[in-house]
């Protein structure tokens, strides 16, 4: 059963009057954790979730807030205590608060963060994971961050990038629908009063504006379905593998979607290799760390290939998804016992290339656009003039 949010209000062994809240499966469940805690409900009532509160930027603030505790001495069950206390969200300080009574019983916090997978993505777990491992808690958490705060900034260029583009699309559809709607039809309504036949242009553009204000709404849900499509099946592992493949495909948005999860990987690598841990170690971290099954799969082969005694540079090779800096530099790093470093340097690479492509998405979207709008907007109007060219010969022809 799905754990829910409850408020209570009640008194402590000493009579004073206390409220909070707490995460249960169900009504007895929370009364018997507060009975533990030494309180006396007086009433319990079960408060809505706000899944807004899960988003990463709020998961993100968390870990970011935790690290700097822990780099200024504090405990870790002593950082979940004062974050739970601190915290403005009721959801979030019950959270907190659930995390610090199963440290206290002795699990570790990578097992704590399980039972929270809506707010704690796999990446999460497999970064607290090898902080506890490595003894680099406070370092992972705040190469987490680092990652996931790129990652945002990433979305916002990229959504920011975009905009300017969807307006003049959507501003030429506009024009368009004016012009083949009303514009159009007025000229060659003129024009078949002298009993001539309209030119090939204009004849195939009414039709077409025919067909669409015939089957308009058909047309209009047509970029709906794919959108609909793609969340039914959002969980579904080989649509999730073929969305992959199309995306990378893509000319921009491919390059995006690789440096990004490049960056990832090479980033995770580097932490591992830092700590002392085996690079085939390292790469089980990774494919935790991986949502996507294509990528895990990757990653899962590439295991494969280096434990059955390939080279790593050789292995990344054989993947076809790894670019030729990447086999370079890992080569030389197995080669002079740096490899640390280059994996280090790698993620960096290919997180500031990311961000640069994302930043510059807009001038490279621009030509494609104004050739779209120009080749749009330019067969329209010739359609619409067309026939004013030969009004003249059809004048001469009645007269």
């Amino acid at each position: 059963m799905r754990e829910q949010l409850w408020h209570w209000q009640g008194l402590n062994a000493n009579g004073e009057r206390l409220h909070g809240t707490i995460w249960g499966n169900h009504r007895p469940a929370v009364l018997i954790a507060l009975q533990q805690q030494r309180i006396t409900v007086i009433t319990l009532k079960r408060r809505s979730i706000n899944a807004s509160q899960w988003r990463t930027q709020h998961s993100c603030m968390v870990i970011s807030q935790l690290a700097t505790l822990l780099q200024a001495g504090l405990t870790l069950s002593d950082s979940l205590t004062l974050l739970a206390q601190q915290h403005p969200s009721a959801q979030w300080r019950a959270l907190l608060s659930s995390l610090s009574e199963r440290l206290a019983q002795g699990v570790s916090l990578s097992e704590g963060l399980q039972q929270w997978p809506q707010a704690f993505p796999p990446l999460y777990l497999a970064m607290i994971r090898t902080g506890e491992i490595t003894g680099k808690l406070e370092q992972c958490c705040l190469e987490l961050v680092r990652q996931q705060k790129a990652q945002l900034l990433l979305a916002v260029k990229v959504k920011k990038a975009l905009r300017y583009p969807m307006i003049i699309l959507s501003l030429a559809a506009l024009v368009v629908m004016a012009m083949t709607g009303f514009v159009l039809p007025e000229f060659t309504a003129i024009y078949r009063t002298f009993n001539t036949p309209l030119p090939t242009l204009t004849l195939a553009v009414m039709a077409m504006a025919a067909f669409v204000e015939q089957w308009f709404f058909i047309i209009l849900l047509l970029p709906i379905i794919p959108l609909v499509l793609s969340t039914a099946l959002k969980n579904h592992p080989p649509w999730q593998r073929t969305r992959q493949k199309i995306v990378l495909s893509l000319p921009v948005m491919g390059k995006l979607a690789r440096g990004q999860k490049l960056s990832q990987i090479f980033t995770v690598l580097a932490l591992t290799q830092r700590a002392g841990i085996a690079f085939l170690q390292g790469l089980e971290t990774v494919e935790m760390t991986l949502v996507c099954p294509w990528w895990r799969e990757i990653i899962s082969t590439l295991y494969q290939d280096i434990a059955h005694g390939s080279a790593i540079w050789q292995a990344m090779e054989k993947s076809q998804v790894f670019t030729p800096l990447c086999l370079q530099l890992v080569r030389t790093g197995e080669a002079s016992g740096a490899l640390d470093e280059m994996l280090d340097n790698l993620a960096r690479h290919h997180d500031e290339n990311t961000q640069n492509l994302a930043e510059n998405l807009t001038s490279l979207l621009e030509p494609m656009l104004l050739i779209v709008t120009g080749l749009i907007i330019g067969t329209l109007v010739v359609a619409m003039y067309l026939p004013i060219f030969h009004l003249g010969d059809a004048i001469s022809g009645m007269g």
